[in-house]
C-alpha cells in the first residue's frame, strides 16, 4: 500500500490552513463580483462577434408536401426550383433539383434542413446545406401558410448553414461561420446570409 507523504503546511490542524481558505474564498468572491460587473479579469478576452453581409439568396420553392405524421412530427418536403444570388461576396443562380426536408412539431416549429447548389457568377459551384428554424404565433404562421405577405418581425426566422466548394475564389465559403435571417412568401424564401467576423 502506497503511503501519502505528510506535508505540515498542508495539514488542516496548521495553523495557516484557515489563512489560506479565508484568501482563496476572497478571491474567489472577488472575481465573481468584477465578473458580474462585467469587469476584466483576463488578458485577452475572446473578440466579440461581428455580422458582416454577404449576399442574399432569393429560393424560388414549389408547394410543400407532406409525407405525413412522424415520430418527431409532421415531414414535409418543399422542392426548391431556381432563385438568385445577389451580394458583395457572391453573386450567381440557384440550380433546379435541391430541397428543404421540413419537420413541423406538434408546437408549429418548423425545423428546416435546406440543400441546394448555388451556381456562381464565374462558373464555380457551392453545395450548401443550410439549418434553421421557423416559428410565431399560430395566427402568424396559419397566415404564411395560406401565403399571405406577413411581416418578417412578427416571426423567428434564423439558420445557420454551410458550404462547399472546390473554387479558390470561394474558399472563404468553406472556412466561415455564417448565419441567415429569412422571410417566407407565397412562393419565394428570401435569406440574407452573413459572415460571423
Amino acid at each position: 500500500m502506497r503511503l501519502r507523504r505528510h506535508h505540515p503546511g498542508r495539514s488542516r490542524g496548521h495553523p495557516s490552513y484557515p489563512r489560506r481558505v479565508c484568501e482563496a474564498t476572497a478571491d474567489w468572491l472577488c472575481w465573481g463580483v468584477l465578473h458580474a460587473l462585467g469587469v476584466r479579469t483576463m488578458a485577452f478576452d475572446p473578440p466579440l462577434p461581428r455580422l458582416e453581409f454577404a449576399f442574399r439568396a432569393s429560393v424560388a420553392v414549389a408547394m410543400p408536401r407532406s409525407l405525413g405524421r412522424m415520430a418527431a412530427g409532421e415531414r414535409r418536403i418543399v422542392d426548391i426550383t431556381g432563385g438568385e444570388v445577389s451580394g458583395p461576396r457572391l453573386a450567381g443562380c440557384i440550380l433546379p433539383g435541391g430541397a428543404d426536408w421540413q419537420i413541423i412539431r406538434p408546437d408549429g416549429t418548423a425545423v428546416l434542413e435546406a440543400r441546394y447548389t448555388i451556381e456562381a457568377a464565374d462558373g464555380a459551384l457551392v453545395y450548401v446545406r443550410n439549418f434553421g428554424y421557423r416559428h410565431g404565433p399560430a395566427q402568424v404562421l396559419e397566415r404564411i401558410a395560406c401565403g399571405e405577405a406577413v411581416d418578417p418581425k412578427l416571426y423567428y426566422f434564423r439558420a445557420a448553414p454551410s458550404f462547399e466548394t472546390s473554387a479558390p475564389a470561394h474558399d472563404w465559403l468553406n472556412r466561415t461561420v455564417t448565419v441567415c435571417s429569412g422571410v417566407r412568401t407565397r412562393d419565394r424564401v428570401v435569406l440574407d446570409f452573413f459572415a460571423v467576423a
